[in-house]
């Protein structure tokens, strides 16, 4: 069904095509036609953070900004759903255009910048949520025009509004598209940001009787250097999970296309080598007791048990599920579960080197 309808939405600028596709969406789920879409959902229960996820196929954060359409998105079969980023006050973005598509590459590149209305927005659509088969995860920023030194006011803000009603949450520290957010990833800035949220986290459990995890998410552009630091502070600090990785600013493997010109992150297929590469370095690096998400370049169920050869738990997609439809979801959990009842290592894809 999906690919009758991508040549039309192909068709449309990037940001048009999706608001009509979330209303298709939502038409859908409220009639009961999403099976149409995708099929039934596929059970394959995963332990990661502490928490239970019906199957190890999730959606990256980007897609749904607000929160608002998060039982249509998992009535398509996803195990959790990941929205936002959300900051504390509502803010535009970027100027448009800001999304590009490069089908020849199966990428997409975008400057968006946290385009949202805000946390309070947010809490409104996900308390009307029903939220049956999946698990929720809420990604957190900061305000553009918040200076760095004062960052963990706002993620601190954000984590104290959505603690109550998140399955966990994600810190975003690695967006392209807000000047210097990528700084916070710097070791001792990384110390204090996240030092001062796992403080909060604490209390906050305390205060509600529950736990809620806290996962970091890194870009892909570090470097080895980098990684190491930023896996010893994560590591001593005791996060809950990393997600390896946000979207790139590299452009060498789309650099003979037009719309390589356009700054902001790259994601898509040109992503998964490195994002991979970035995932590895990390489980290398980290306890097993800190479980990774792989996202970034995910567009087939062989590109899924890659990123699980590569160290993560759980993946995500957003690019893929835009090239290819809800297909790509009950694909990539059929190819984890063959790669985990496999007989022998020998039966699987060898791991990328």
């Amino acid at each position: 069904m999906y690919g009758i309808a991508r040549p039309l939405l192909f068709r449309l600028d990037p940001e048009r095509a999706h608001a009509l596709a979330f209303t298709a969406l939502e038409a859908a789920w409220r009639s009961g036609l999403n099976p149409l879409l995708s099929g039934r959902r596929r059970a394959f229960p995963v332990q990661a953070f502490g928490l239970t996820f019906p199957n190890p196929v999730g959606l990256a954060a980007g897609l749904d900004k607000n929160g608002a359409h998060v039982d249509a998105l998992l009535a398509l079969g996803f195990g959790f759903v990941e929205v936002g980023t959300v900051t504390p006050k509502p803010q535009a973005g970027n100027p448009k255009p800001r999304m590009f598509r490069l089908p020849r590459h199966r990428a997409i590149v975008n400057r968006l910048g946290f385009n949202n209305d805000g946390v309070d927005a947010l809490v409104a659509n996900v308390g009307r949520a029903r939220r049956r088969g999946g698990l929720l995860g809420i990604n957190i920023g900061k305000n553009k025009d918040t200076p760095n030194e004062d960052a963990a006011r706002d993620y601190l803000h954000c984590l104290e509004r959505l603690y109550p009603l998140a399955d966990y949450l994600t810190v975003n520290i690695s967006s392209p598209n807000t000047a210097g957010l990528r700084e916070l990833q710097e070791e001792q800035a990384l110390r204090r940001l996240v030092g001062t949220l796992r403080e909060a986290q604490e209390r906050l459990g305390a205060r509600h009787g529950r736990r809620v995890p806290m996962l970091v998410k890194m870009a892909p552009d570090l470097s080895d250097e980098d990684i190491e630091a930023a896996a010893r502070v994560l590591s001593d600090l005791q996060v809950d999970g990393v997600i390896a990785t946000n979207t790139t600013v590299s452009r060498i493997a789309v650099q003979e296309d037009p719309r390589a010109r356009e700054t902001g992150g790259l994601s898509g297929a040109p992503l998964m080598d490195k994002s991979t590469a970035v995932l590895r370095m990390l489980r290398t690096r980290l306890p097993e007791s800190i479980p990774l998400v792989g996202v970034g370049g995910i567009l087939s169920g062989a590109d899924a048990v890659k990123k699980m050869a590569a160290g993560a738990s759980l993946v995500q997609v957003y690019t893929g599920l835009i090239y290819r439809g809800p297909e790509l979801i009950g694909e990539c959990v059929d190819a984890i579960r063959r790669r985990k009842e496999a007989p022998s290592r020998g039966n699987l894809p060898p791991s990328p080197a």
